[in-house]
């Protein structure tokens, strides 16, 4: 009877943890939306999470960025053309494997991902900045823990550079 109270107990909490993570996903989506106003004449959100996974990964291969982004390379192939045709990311040849091509973000791509982030980062902030000492710590631990097991790489601390986009 304990463990099936015990489990019980288990799915409440998960139920509990979902609700919540969902609304703070509606939250920072929002927030995301607006950080992207500024460029959104020539950049989506799914665009704009591609030219972040260019930014934390480096040069990439189609294939490989479809599979990250979880879609069709049909469809990364429509996005990378766009992104290219906008001047935020371009292809060059692999120089450890000549018949491979590699996507990377242009200097103007890595400068539209900083803006953008910037932007978000001074409005998450100031959400953040509402919350006590206390509940700021409670939420890094969550917050690490989730981005750990969805396999999310770290953004960058603020006021870092960017890592380097070399060949991957």
């Amino acid at each position: 009877m304990v463990e099936r109270e015990s489990r019980e107990g288990t799915m409440e909490d998960v139920d509990a943890v979902t609700r919540e993570v969902l609304t703070a996903s509606r939250l920072l989506v929002a927030v995301s939306a607006r950080s992207l106003s500024a460029v959104e004449d020539r950049v989506t959100l799914p665009q704009f999470r591609m030219l972040v996974v260019l930014s934390t990964r480096g040069a990439t291969k189609l294939v490989a960025l479809a599979d990250l982004l979880r879609v069709a390379p049909s469809t990364a192939m429509r996005m990378v053309d766009r992104l290219i045709a906008a001047g935020l990311a371009d292809r060059q040849v692999n120089p450890g494997n000549r018949r491979e091509t590699l996507l990377r973000l242009t200097t103007e791509g890595r400068r539209t991902v900083e803006e953008v982030t910037a932007r978000r980062r001074t409005e998450i902030a100031v959400i953040v900045e509402r919350l006590s000492p206390d509940k700021r710590r409670v939420l890094i631990d969550a917050l690490a823990a989730f981005n750990e097991a969805g396999a999310e790489p770290s953004a960058p601390a603020a006021g870092t550079e960017p890592s380097p986009l070399g060949w991957e």
